[in-house]
């Protein structure tokens, strides 16, 4: 009888959702349908506040209630926030908002922008909420998604930037003056993350435009960096965008070098592009070699391997998430309970944190609400379904709310020691921190879709799929839907055809008559060699392979037995992988 009694328990167990194993405080699970609610009342004491005392300004000053502008007086919050509220349901509010964007927001300002921040926050915020809204029932133009005046608006961000790129590397300056283009006396110096995060926004502009240059200058602006790594496989975190020499030699993988390795896997996944998934695979060799540490990563001179900075960042929370789009789910857990007990020890991660002391780093003790570890929690739930993630969350809930909740929003934590405010709430706190903890506590949220539902669009190309599932995020949480690069495919190809066309047509003229010179350009702008060729990822020329054997692609979803492979967010890894 108690053997039976076992085994009934056994089956009662299994049959139960997963999440309800997840301890709270008192012993209890957290409830994902409460927490759900508290994170949506978060989201909107937030808003609300920022409505009230700081629009049309970029960021809530919530100590003061006021409002500043930031990165570049764009309403920033206002368009960070603009694809979560969808994601929380409210579909009137993301009307309201694109209407007031269209009317607000102008990017012909004489304003210096950062050109990292502006297209992270920006233009990947605006192709996010231009692909959402049909979803959101905004009465879309015909053309749509190939048309449209969030489509717009991101375009001409984006050509805003394009200036900065034009460096004799290939590789963007860090500052571009929005009406002027790169002041006279910028500097050269980038972080590497500055250089490496544009694929995902612009090859996705490029496709839905069919313009070529800004996927164009993301590539060429990520070779360069992968030809300029060091002999053991690592970059450093500053480079001079003229002369292409490191200037900080300090390698890891958080703050300045972060959504540089993001991008690699996010665009491989996003555009099936089997090189940037190579790249990224030998930079996670070099990484386990020389910068992992036990379950920590610390920070290596990239040259030598040696330790310089054995501190965990903040910023660096991003990776178990990383680790889980490529199927390391064993390492990710790993890594992701280390940060969390850092999370525990302080109710929040502190920018640095000396892992021998186990203590915060002078001067990096602060915490702005930065969502890198509830990204992680997410995907990693979404991947496993541990229970174990859910706790997270609910630290986070109530740590924020407790420790950062004022009168007029959610303020920075300046000091995680005596929890004293900051007056600044940065708009990534709606675009990312919030998104990502109701996702995690939303399991049957639309962003979760797994294929079982779409919408069937006709474009004047033809007709596609959307919101199938499989949504990649850009590094500010923005969503974007893979299959929508594929709507707008016929106006890029046939682009592509004419320029074939017109090169021809020049080549034959010039064959004609040696002395006769003419320049044929394939774009607005074509980005200039840099100092070596361009190389793959192998390092070997492909012209020269000689056919192999085919294997199963990382980027492919081929038909496996349940328990042999990892679907993540629409994509299939292999557990060999």
């Amino acid at each position: 009888m108690p053997f039976r009694l076992v085994i009934l328990l056994g089956l009662l167990c299994a049959l139960l959702p997963l999440h309800h194993g997840a301890p709270g405080p008192d012993g209890t699970a957290p409830d994902p349908a409460h927490y759900r609610e508290r994170v949506k009342a978060m989201f909107y004491h937030a808003y609300d506040s920022y409505l009230e005392n700081a629009f049309p300004y970029d960021e809530l000053r919530p100590l003061t209630c006021d409002g500043h502008d930031t990165w570049g007086s764009f309403s920033l919050t206002l368009i960070d926030a603009l694809d979560t509220l969808l994601i929380l349901g409210n579909v009137s509010e993301f009307q309201r908002v694109v209407e007031v964007l269209q009317d607000n927001v102008d990017f012909d300002i004489d304003v210096n922008a950062s050109v990292f921040e502006t297209n992270i926050r920006v233009v990947g915020g605006l192709l996010s909420a231009h692909l959402l809204s049909k979803k959101a029932g905004v009465e879309v133009e015909a053309g749509w998604p190939c048309s449209g005046p969030l489509l717009r608006m991101a375009e001409e961000a984006a050509r805003k930037l394009l200036p900065a790129f034009q460096t004799p590397t290939g590789m963007p300056y860090g500052t571009v003056n929005l009406l002027h283009g790169v002041n006279p006396g910028e500097t050269p110096v980038t972080c590497t993350a500055g250089i490496g995060t544009f694929i995902v926004e612009f090859a996705t502009l490029s496709s839905l435009t069919g313009d070529p240059v800004f996927e164009d200058v993301a590539r060429v602006a990520l070779m360069r960096l992968w030809e300029s790594r060091s002999d053991i496989g690592l970059v450093g975190n500053h480079i001079d965008v003229l002369t292409g020499k490191w200037v900080a030699q300090d390698a890891g993988i958080g703050a300045g070098v972060d959504s540089y390795f993001e991008y690699l896997v996010k665009g491989a996944i996003l555009l099936q592009d089997k090189k940037l998934m190579a790249m990224f695979l030998e930079y996670n060799k070099a990484i386990r070699n020389y910068t992992r540490f036990g379950d920590w990563y610390l920070w290596v001179q990239m040259y030598k391997g040696t330790v310089s900075m054995p501190v965990f960042q903040s910023l660096e929370a991003y990776w178990p998430g990383l680790q889980s789009l490529i199927g390391d789910i064993d390492n990710a857990m790993k890594t992701f309970l280390n940060y969390h007990t850092v999370w525990k020890q302080f109710g929040g991660l502190p920018e640095f944190y000396n892992i021998p002391q186990g203590y915060t780093v002078e001067k990096r003790e602060g915490y702005p609400l930065r969502p890198e570890l509830i990204e992680s929690a997410m995907y990693l739930y979404r991947a496993t379904g541990d229970p174990t993630l859910l706790e997270l969350g609910r630290d986070a809930v109530e740590s924020i709310e407790k420790i950062s909740k004022v009168e007029c929003g959610f303020a920075t934590i300046k000091d995680l020691r005596d929890h004293k405010l900051d007056n600044r709430m940065e708009s990534f706190f709606l675009a990312e921190t919030v998104k990502y903890l109701y996702l995690l506590f939303d399991p049957t949220n639309f962003i979760h879709n797994n294929g079982s539902t779409f919408d069937a669009v006709m474009t004047p190309y033809g007709e596609c799929i959307l919101g199938a599932g499989g949504y990649i995020f850009n590094t500010e949480a923005h969503p974007i839907d893979p299959a929508a690069l594929h709507c707008c495919r016929r106006l890029k190809e046939e682009q592509e055809e004419v320029e074939d066309l017109m090169r021809e047509f020049y080549s034959l003229k010039r064959s004609r008559s040696r002395f006769q010179r003419k320049t044929v350009s394939s774009g607005p702008w074509e980005p200039p060699a840099g100092p070596r060729t361009l190389s793959s990822p192998e390092n070997h020329d492909e012209a020269k392979e000689k056919p192999a054997k085919q294997k199963i692609s990382l980027l492919s979803c081929p038909s496996q037995p349940f328990t042999s492979k990892l679907a993540l967010l629409g994509q299939v890894f292999l557990d060999s992988s």
